[in-house]
């Protein structure tokens, strides 16, 4: 693979990790995979979600509720395909675009507004739509079936793979199936010309404009493609969880997974992961730890339910205190260290993310354009 560059490279890399992480599925037992699982899921949107903010600087706080889109999407699709008699891969391929596609939608419009809006303007306009999906969901009753939210039928493993592995593998394989391809293509799209005109876009949209770049088309794009990625995530949690409620895509979510970016390093796939294992793990780890402590029963039940989220607020302000850049960025600046210590030569620690050598593709300067966008 090292003599492979560009998109074979891209694409050779996440079908090695795709199939090393389903491999790693046989060492974990049951309710490992199922983390291992919502991990995937949430990895999908994660990662679009750090091209959004990281590439264009453009800040989401709805990004629940385009997971929430993508989820209802698949519920109300595979429930239609299961009267229908479609049953297996076909009703979840078939929910799944259909996930994606209602969450697309609803990014698209979103990014016409974000083409329009900067910073806080367009953090309220993803904010209402996080608070709104509730009172949505309760106005279409009917579909969308309230506070109680949609159920699927249940999907187990195929006949093929029933005498080989449980439900909780088969469900960690379907997602990290999708998580692989969502990431592969967002890493075609930060490394290519598409990312570097998100770049151009962020660091300066006046001088992008005048270099003849359209910024507001850009945006739209950089929604779309994000919109899309946090689609199948919401898809793959509703495959897992078997429902889709808007109970489950609160705000706070949302807040959290920007939290989760933020920690992991903005701008960065692998932060993304990690950022998505922490939205997982933490809760698990601090419910453990106050378990071995033997506490009062009323004492522990209110920390499990808000010592998780003290501590990733805590997490956010020592990461950004001591490392700028995440947990990717101290990675990273340990391992130029590392390569410093040894002689040759290496980046720097304290190298922002956005000079990340992505593409040796030149970038086309196209003669100023005349009209305006907006």
């Amino acid at each position: 693979m090292t003599s492979l560059t560009g998109t074979p490279r891209v694409i050779a890399g996440g079908v090695a990790l795709t199939v090393l992480a389903i491999a790693c599925t046989f060492l974990l037992d049951p309710y490992r995979n199922y983390q291992l699982a919502l991990v995937a899921a949430y990895l999908c949107a994660t990662a679009g979600l750090t091209l959004l903010i990281g590439l264009t600087g453009q800040l989401s706080l709805g990004h629940a509720a385009l997971m929430a889109a993508g989820g209802y999407g698949y519920a109300l699709t595979a429930n239609a395909l299961t009267d229908a008699g479609v049953e297996g891969l076909p009703r979840f391929i078939l929910g799944l675009i259909a996930g994606v596609v209602a969450a697309g939608v609803i990014g698209l419009l979103l990014g016409l507004a974000a083409a329009r809006l900067h910073g806080p303007y367009l953090a309220g306009v993803t904010l209402a739509l996080v608070i709104a999906l509730p009172a949505f969901t309760s106005v279409f009753v009917g579909v969308f079936r309230g506070d109680q939210g949609v159920q699927i039928a249940y999907d187990g493993v195929p006949e093929a793979l029933s005498a080989l592995i449980a439900v909780e593998q088969w469900q960690a394989w379907v997602a990290i199936l999708v998580a692989g391809i969502t990431l592969t293509l967002l890493t075609l799209v930060r490394n290519g010309k598409a990312g570097l005109r998100m770049r151009a876009v962020r660091d300066d949209e006046v001088a992008a404009r005048l270099s003849g770049i359209p910024a507001g088309r850009v945006k739209v794009h950089a929604f779309l493609v994000s919109a899309l990625g946090a689609g199948a995530g919401g898809a793959v949690l509703c495959f897992v969880t078997q429902s889709v409620s808007p109970g489950a895509y609160t705000l706070a979510f949302s807040l959290l997974l920007v939290v989760a970016v933020v920690v992991g390093g903005l701008g960065s796939i692998l932060g993304a992961a990690i950022g998505s294992a922490l939205i997982v793990l933490l809760p698990w780890l601090v419910q453990t730890g106050t378990g071995a402590l033997s506490l009062p029963g009323e004492l522990q039940q209110r920390l499990s339910g808000n010592l998780p989220v003290l501590v990733f607020g805590a997490l956010l302000i020592v990461v950004t205190a001591v490392w700028p850049g995440g947990i990717r960025g101290a990675l990273r600046g340990r391992k130029a260290s590392g390569t410093a210590a040894s002689g040759t030569t290496g980046h720097s620690p304290s190298e922002p993310i956005s000079t990340e050598p992505l593409t040796t593709e030149p970038l086309t300067i196209q003669p100023v354009s005349t009209e305006s966008e907006r």
